[in-house]
This record gives structure tokens, C-alpha cells and sequence, in this order.
């Protein structure tokens, strides 16, 4: 009964920027925190960013620092990815999930997960 969504994604040329949202639909619910990954084709899904909500602490994969900006509000289960100097290699799909107490970057602590977003940089 609860369904995260994800939307934002497009098509934007190397250099742009993008500003991903994900709102939760349907029940409410609780977590220690959300996040974002993404997989390319033919790669496997891999971290981006996350933020706990109690003291409201941020992480980032090394690939994204700098660049992007994981933002949210845990009332209202919504969270948001500013990304900026967009490149080729953030081409992906896109996905917001809510986690539980745990490693941030540790896939198997969300349980809940959207359907992604595409975002392709082209160059």
C-alpha cells in the first residue's frame, strides 16, 4: 500500500541540471531515512546519495560530491536530488527508496522502493 514515485528525469545536455523529486503515495509510514541510487544498463544499481532524518545527516557517493544535493522532508515522506554540472556517466535510471536503521549505502536496509526515473546527460 505504499508506492514511492519518482519524477524529474529527462534528457539534458552535459553541463545541466536536473532536479529529481519522489513523493510517497498511498498509506503513510515511518523510516530512518531515504536515499538514491541508480543503474546503468548493464551495471549494477549503485549508491548516490542518502539522508537520515534524526539530526538530519547527508551522504554521497565520491562520484556525485560536490555536484548533487539530497534534500527532503520526513513528515511528508518526499525527497528531492538537485544535480548539477550534469555528465555522460550520471546517464541512468533513477531510484528513491526508504531505509531503515543501517549502512545508508547498503541496498538491502530499504524496503521501500519507486520505479525510477531515466535521466540521460548527452555530450
Amino acid at each position: 500500500q505504499v508506492q514511492l514515485v519518482e519524477s524529474g528525469g529527462g534528457l539534458v545536455q552535459s553541463g545541466g541540471s536536473l532536479r529529481l523529486s519522489c513523493a510517497a503515495a498511498g498509506r503513510t509510514f515511518s523510516s530512518a531515512g531515504m536515499g538514491w541510487f541508480r543503474q546503468a544498463p548493464g551495471k549494477e544499481r549503485e549508491f548516490v546519495a542518502a539522508i537520515t532524518w534524526r539530526g538530519g545527516g547527508t551522504n554521497y557517493a565520491d562520484s556525485v560530491k560536490g555536484r548533487f544535493t539530497i534534500s527532503g522532508d520526513n513528515a511528508k515522506n518526499t525527497l528531492y536530488l538537485q544535480m548539477n554540472t550534469l555528465k555522460p556517466e550520471d546517464t541512468a535510471v533513477y531510484y528513491c527508496a526508504a531505509r531503515r536503521l543501517g549502512s545508508v549505502i547498503d541496498p538491502s536496509g530499504y524496503y521501500y522502493w519507486g520505479q525510477g526515473t531515466q535521466v540521460t546527460v548527452s555530450s
